[in-house]
């Protein structure tokens, strides 16, 4: 896999929906307004400033310039990783706290992740839209859903509201699990 959309994988993963129309905003000068109305994630967004060269593995200035006005410090410095070292790495390749407990419910919630989903007050539609993304692979569907209300809740995303809402749905075992 390309590191460098990795990253920026990783970058549209982080970003919130007003971060993602800032960034919309100030490309406004190098992308038509046309294709910025079609941008619904940063992942749409970067795949069009890769195909008009705006940004590239060894071409990453404009990218930088971005994340620095809508106040990312934290992406430009895994930007400047990436250039010096080619790649960022998590250190010891471990997921941080907020992964774990995504994977380990996504590995042992089934079918019913949906019910789980709506216990966390994901909208109808958001969901709609992740599974018509991902139509055949329900493991990334639920995975997509459970990050979409980690961005949705930001900061407030807390593994104590996961465990609640897995226990609300009786699915006990898995709320033991993530408390490991």
């Amino acid at each position: 896999m390309d590191p460098f959309l990795t990253l920026l994988n990783s970058f549209s993963l982080s970003l919130s929906d007003a971060e993602l129309d800032s960034l919309k905003f100030l490309c406004r000068a190098e992308v038509s307004k046309r294709r910025l109305e079609s941008v619904r994630s940063g992942r749409d967004l970067f795949a069009i400033l890769l195909e008009q060269q705006l940004i590239a593995r060894d071409k990453v200035s404009f990218l930088e310039g971005l994340l620095k006005n809508i106040k990312r410090e934290d992406l430009v410095s895994q930007l400047k990783q990436f250039e010096e070292e080619g790649e960022v790495s998590a250190p010891d390749d471990q997921p941080d706290a907020h992964e774990k407990p995504i994977e380990v419910i996504c590995d042992n919630v089934g079918k019913d992740w949906k019910m789980l989903m709506r216990k966390l007050d994901i909208s109808e539609v958001k969901l709609e839209r992740i599974m018509a993304a991902n139509p055949y692979n329900l493991h990334e569907q639920f995975h997509q859903s459970l990050r979409e209300w980690q961005k949705w809740k930001g900061r407030d995303a807390k593994v104590a509201d996961l465990i609640k809402a897995l226990r609300g749905c009786n699915m006990n075992l898995v709320a033991d699990k993530v408390e490991k």
